[in-house]
């Protein structure tokens, strides 16, 4: 059964490579920013680029907010947040004074340290420390690599949901689970096989759960 994926446009951050990616995988995603034409998806994903304070205005202004609260939380339709998507599913930011978020998982977003020896922001490779394998990433090495880019990080003290783990001066979360929420902090889709592979694994989640 072909899961229906609604790609969450609330004008932050290079969607197209989103789409660009579950394209290859024989998914053709709804783009939207309206709520009307994304409640008939089965699942989705919130990625994002960009201040954290700006995104969550961006949501409130389109109402998606409310909706993916509804959808997510109470109708239980699988979500994957990427990048900025992950962080704004968290409890507030510390980026530019302190921002809430949408309180899905307790955790805060706070800034990488600064040190003499490692760059900041964090953009490149980086291998993973995978606690987690199912389901987002079975059938990849549990020290895959990833591409990264970001200067704000996830801190939770609940590390059962934490899935996997990277370090830039400083151990971060740069995967969780909670239920049917995902996300991770790196960009699966600017991550060339494994993160083909990740991508497949959470649609292959998706289909499982419309039985």
């Amino acid at each position: 059964m072909a899961v229906k994926v609604g790609i969450i446009n609330y004008h932050m951050g290079n969607i197209q490579s989103v789409v660009n990616a579950l394209t290859f995988l024989g998914h053709i995603p709804l783009v939207s920013s309206d709520p009307n034409k994304l409640k008939d998806a089965d699942a989705y994903i919130l990625p994002g680029v960009g201040a954290f304070a700006q995104a969550m205005k961006n949501l409130e202004h389109e109402a998606l907010i409310e909706f993916l609260n509804e959808e997510v939380l109470f109708k239980k339709k699988p979500i994957l947040g990427i990048c900025l998507g992950m962080q704004l599913m968290t409890n507030y930011s510390l980026e530019l004074g302190e921002h809430k978020g949408f309180g899905w998982i307790d955790a805060q977003v706070l800034p990488i340290p600064i040190s003499s020896h490692l760059r900041v922001p964090h953009v490149g490779w980086n291998n993973l420390e995978i606690y987690e394998k199912e389901p987002l990433f079975s059938r990849l090495n549990k020290t895959s690599h990833f591409y990264f880019d970001h200067s704000f990080y996830v801190y939770s003290n609940d590390k059962s949901i934490i899935t996997a783990t990277c370090n830039h001066g400083v151990e971060m979360c740069v995967s969780f689970r909670k239920d049917n929420i995902f996300a991770t902090q790196f960009h699966p889709e600017k991550s060339q096989t494994s993160g083909l592979k990740l991508l497949r694994n959470f649609l292959d989640y998706c289909e499982a759960s419309l039985w």
